[in-house]
Parts: structure tokens; C-alpha cells; sequence
């Protein structure tokens, strides 16, 4: 037994009970379900979710290898037998949305995300004991390119392709369930040496052929990979988070700052910007939705629920993860 943050936390024996923090009410869970566990942010929280307490159990496409995994195939039914029993299902596996989007691409996009979301959503209404929690990723792109304006989880969404999978995503969560609190994380770009964005850049800023894209004034939205997990935690444990929940640090930044801040991070110049043109010649539509659109979101809900970040400010996240 152990409390944290005011939550009590039973561990080992599936229960799920709940308490309340000043005017925040909490869920203790202990027997978490989760796809993409190997991915950039899967593979980040299933260590720090264990190291919880949490009893964490991996959805996998290959043959299950251990107790700890379960094989499913994401485009196909999903059994209610897969999910029940278990206190949160959380969501995290998609088609990467970096690269040139041909028609197939966006079909993967947008099926990987939709499709398998729904069928999870199915399997957890029909389930004999259906979990309590499903939490599912999904993205910033809800909001589409906007400019300066400030973005909470109460903005519209915006137009083009990456709003469209989003809404799609997002309402897939809901499909067929009733008493089952839904979290849809809109994830930021995620800082991780381990890969992401970040790492991309890091070769040519590493060459000193770093710089600005576009007329760097589009707002990138990002967030630490350590507090991305911190508040998939929160998310677990917090009863008021539902529904959209940006998964972003609150000071965004545009991209001449952020490869200004990179540079010196690294100890390199930022000369050396890329035209949008030559953005849209190498990358296509998703250069015009990802790369040169700008998102200025804000994490309202995480902030109005008491979430403390880590690494607020820019500077101080790069620091950390290239030192």
C-alpha cells in the first residue's frame, strides 16, 4: 500500500478504488492495458508505470512471449474477453505521420489510428468486466494550422487532413461505450533523444547545416518525453480529465526559437534556414499540415488539474536531453 499525491494506491490486487485532493478526485488503478508499448512514448511509460506499482500487461501483433503480452491484431475484431478484467486500456500505437503522404500513406494514417481505436472501444463495451479508463492518443493536428492564436482544449478543430483523422480518432473512442471515462491526448511534438523530431534534427545541427523552416514564425507546440509520462499518469489517476487533454508544455515556441535554442544547446550556428518551397518539394501535404503549420496550444487541463512541469521552458528541456 502506498500513497502518492494524496491518492492511495492498493497494488497487486486489481483494485481499483478512488479519493479525492482538494477538489481533484482520483482513481488508483493497478492492471493497465496498453498498445504501442514499444513505441517513442509506449516505451517511456511502461517502466515508469511499473515503477508505480502498476501491473502493466502489452497488446502486441506478433505471437505473445510472456504472460505480460497479449496478440491482437489492431484491423481486426477485437474479442471483449482481450479487455476485460483490466481497470484502464490505454491507446498509444499509429502509423508514424512523418514522410511524403501518398494515397496509401494516408490510408495506413488514418486506419491504423480509426480502425483499431474502434475496435478496442467494441471489445471494452461488450467486455463482461469493462474497464474503467480508456485513454487513447491522439495529436495537436486536431487544431490544423492557426496562426497565433492561443489553443485550449476548448478551440475548434481545424480543416485538412490531419483535423479530419483526429476528430475520426477521437470520436472512434466512444464508439459503443457508456460509463467508461475517455481520455484523448493530444500530443505535441515530443522531445526524446531516443527518437522523434528531435532526433531527426540532431544530425544536421550536429553538422553546424541547422536552422529555421519556412519564415519560422509558425508555432510549434512541444512537450518533454518525461512529462508526456508524467501526464499519461495523471490521466490514469485524475477522475476530471476526459475528453481532450493537450499533451503539451505551456510555453509554446516558434520554430526560429526552437532551432535557435537547439543551436545553442548544441553549440552550432542556426545559418542555415530551409525554404517552405523547398519544405513542400522534399515532403508534400505533410510539409504544408506538419512542419510549416502552426499550432500555438496551451495545456489548460493539465494546468487547471494541479500537473506540474517538469521542464516548462525550452532551454531547459533541451539541456536535459542533450547533455
Amino acid at each position: 500500500m502506498t500513497a502518492e499525491g494524496g491518492c492511495l494506491h492498493i497494488l497487486g490486487t486489481g483494485l481499483l478504488l478512488s479519493c479525492a485532493v482538494g477538489d481533484v478526485e482520483c482513481l488508483a488503478m493497478t492492471k493497465v492495458l496498453i498498445s504501442g508499448a514499444s513505441g517513442l512514448i509506449g516505451s517511456a511509460a511502461v517502466p515508469a508505470l511499473q515503477a508505480d506499482g502498476y501491473e502493466i500487461t502489452r497488446l502486441v501483433r506478433g505471437q505473445a512471449r510472456s504472460p505480460e503480452e497479449l496478440q491482437w491484431e489492431p484491423m481486426s475484431e477485437v474479442s471483449p474477453a482481450l479487455v476485460s478484467g483490466f481497470d484502464a486500456v490505454i491507446h498509444l500505437s499509429g502509423e508514424n505521420v512523418a514522410g511524403r503522404w501518398t494515397a496509401e500513406k494516408k490510408r495506413r494514417i488514418r486506419e491504423s489510428r480509426v480502425v483499431s481505436t474502434r475496435n478496442l472501444a467494441w471489445a471494452m463495451a461488450k467486455a463482461e468486466r469493462a474497464p474503467r479508463t480508456f485513454i487513447c492518443a491522439s495529436a495537436i493536428g486536431y487544431y490544423g494550422n492557426r496562426g497565433d492564436e492561443i489553443l485550449t482544449e476548448d478551440s475548434a478543430p481545424g480543416a485538412g487532413f490531419l483535423p479530419d483523422v483526429c476528430r475520426e480518432w477521437e470520436a472512434a473512442t466512444h464508439v459503443g461505450i457508456a460509463g467508461v471515462r475517455v481520455v484523448n491526448l493530444r500530443f505535441g511534438i515530443v522531445l526524446s533523444k531516443h527518437g522523434g523530431a528531435l532526433k531527426e534534427m540532431l544530425r544536421p545541427f550536429r553538422l553546424g547545416l541547422g536552422g529555421k523552416i519556412g519564415s519560422g514564425r509558425q508555432w510549434w507546440s512541444w512537450i518533454h518525453i518525461d512529462d508526456a509520462v508524467s501526464a499519461v499518469m495523471q490521466s490514469l489517476r485524475v477522475e476530471s480529465l476526459r475528453e481532450g487533454v493537450n499533451m503539451t508544455a505551456p510555453n509554446p515556441v516558434t520554430n526560429a526559437e526552437f532551432t535557435r535554442e537547439l543551436a545553442s544547446a548544441m553549440k552550432r550556428p542556426a545559418i542555415f534556414a530551409v525554404p517552405g518551397f523547398g519544405a513542400k518539394l522534399a515532403f508534400g501535404e505533410f510539409a504544408e499540415e506538419g512542419i510549416l503549420a502552426s499550432a500555438r496550444v496551451v495545456p489548460k487541463k493539465l494546468e487547471e488539474n494541479g500537473f506540474q512541469f517538469r521542464y516548462a521552458d525550452l532551454a531547459q528541456a533541451l539541456q536535459e536531453l542533450l547533455r
